[in-house]
């Protein structure tokens, strides 16, 4: 199975991703969340939730709008290790951040 991360920052600023099974056996779940939970805290992210309890797809989408579009431009290691835990932490196999929208699709 191949998993596809597209992270978008607006028209034609979007960044694609694709990791096989095998890329992704190198890391586990629980693994990219406690990334994600240290980016956020890095990043100083805010809680957007009105009642404070923060969820795993908010955490995505805070990192992906802090982290900022020049780390996905630049193509470092940073932008495709955010899509391999994307895609470990959501379990999905397509997954679309719409960073503008601050939206997540499957």
């Amino acid at each position: 199975m191949l998993y596809h991360v597209l992270v978008s920052f607006g028209k034609n600023k979007d960044y694609r991703f694709e990791f096989s099974e095998v890329d992704l056996a190198e890391s586990s779940p629980e693994e990219a969340r406690r990334w994600f939970d240290k980016e956020f805290a890095e990043l100083k992210c805010e809680i957007t939730s009105p009642t404070g309890k923060v969820l795993i797809i908010d955490k995505v989408l805070n990192v992906a709008h802090n982290g900022g579009e020049q780390r996905f431009i630049d193509g470092k290691s940073w932008a495709t290790q955010f899509a391999r835990y994307t895609a470990l932490a959501l379990g999905r196999d397509t997954i679309c951040i719409d960073v503008e929208a601050f939206n997540i699709g499957y």
